[in-house]
């Protein structure tokens, strides 16, 4: 039985990877998308998600919400866009036809009618900013308890960020949003860059998925993402895809390993600290007294911290490829 997802996105180029993934994948079932700003504005975001549509021509996919979420951080700042990682569209070199801005919804309430329809069948899976989905917790707060799990791409736990030396992108493009989540959701499940930048798709995968793959546009994707990285950091193998694990994760859950630990976003407006992911490891504290937010803490998560390669391989290929790894 598939796994229904409801995705929020910036819907940059691993976003859009996730996308495909998700559309190829008969265990996942993408019942609505939010669209937000991050790596790219939310209009062009609608726009990537729109043409990718159109790249998959079956009534499932054509049927699937598509919803117009938050524009700017609940920080007030005015986002910064990223078309240098992500392209213009958060679609590398491609731009999209003009008249991929129809069929959307901009009635954000319209997430409410899909909550409610499925609730405790639901998945939430957010791999973008968090401002949309914080918005949700401050106006539904106990609508938001009816669902059933959360997946939040996000955080940098003791390892390097990817913004700034401790924070990363999600957390610190809005940690006011990030603090909201994090404080009042519950079954809350984070993916942080700790076992993403281990999601390597290199080039000879990327390759014989253009070869053997039903999607034409993957490879240009992924070589764009993958010039970014190898500029930055020559040594990386391959692009890091963050938001495909996540989705991964919600349907191949022994993929990863986890621990239980209270987690706190540091909340500051400047400086390498904002948006920094703290969990607190004191072997002393009680994990059940923390549940209320006491300490520094906050409420209890799940924190993926080892990936196995080859399972992401075997599974992110054969999807992909519509082949049989093993």
């Amino acid at each position: 039985m598939s796994q229904k997802v409801l995705l929020f996105g910036d819907v940059g180029i691993d976003d859009t990877i996730a996308l495909i993934y998700a559309y190829l994948n008969d265990d996942v079932e993408v019942i609505g998308i939010v669209a937000d700003y991050g790596n790219v504005s939310r209009e062009n975001a609608i726009a990537n998600i729109l043409y990718i549509r159109s790249l998959f021509p079956t009534k499932e996919v054509e049927d699937i919400k598509v919803i117009a979420g938050a524009h700017i951080p609940m920080t007030g700042e005015p986002p910064v866009y990223v078309p240098e990682i992500h392209g213009e569209y958060g679609l590398g070199p491609i731009i999209p036809p003009k008249n991929m801005q129809n069929g959307i919804s901009e009635n954000f309430c319209e997430i409410i009618d899909l909550i409610e329809t499925y609730k405790d069948e639901l998945v939430i899976v957010n791999i973008g900013r968090l401002t949309s989905l914080a918005s949700l917790f401050i106006l539904y707060k106990s609508l938001m308890t009816t669902i059933k799990e959360y997946y939040i791409m996000g955080g940098a736990f003791w390892v390097p960020g990817n913004i700034t030396a401790v924070s990363e992108a999600n957390f610190h493009g809005d940690p006011v949003a990030a603090q909201v989540v994090l404080a009042h959701a519950n079954n809350v499940t984070i993916i942080p860059l700790n076992v993403t930048k281990y999601a390597i798709a290199t080039p000879q995968m990327v390759e014989y998925i253009d070869r053997m793959g039903s999607v034409s546009i993957v490879k240009v994707l992924l070589d764009y993402y993958y010039d970014f990285y190898k500029k930055r950091n020559p040594s990386i193998q391959g692009s890091p895809l963050h938001d495909v694990l996540t989705l991964m994760a919600v349907v191949k859950p022994d993929m990863m390993t986890y621990q239980y630990l209270p987690v706190h976003i540091i909340q500051a407006q400047t400086g390498i600290v904002r948006g920094q992911s703290i969990a607190d490891i004191r072997p002393y504290v009680n994990l059940e007294d923390m549940q209320d937010g006491e300490e520094v803490g906050g409420r209890v998560h799940r924190i993926a911290f080892n990936l196995d390669y080859q399972k992401f391989y075997i599974d992110f290929m054969s999807i992909m490829t519509g082949e049989r790894f093993s």
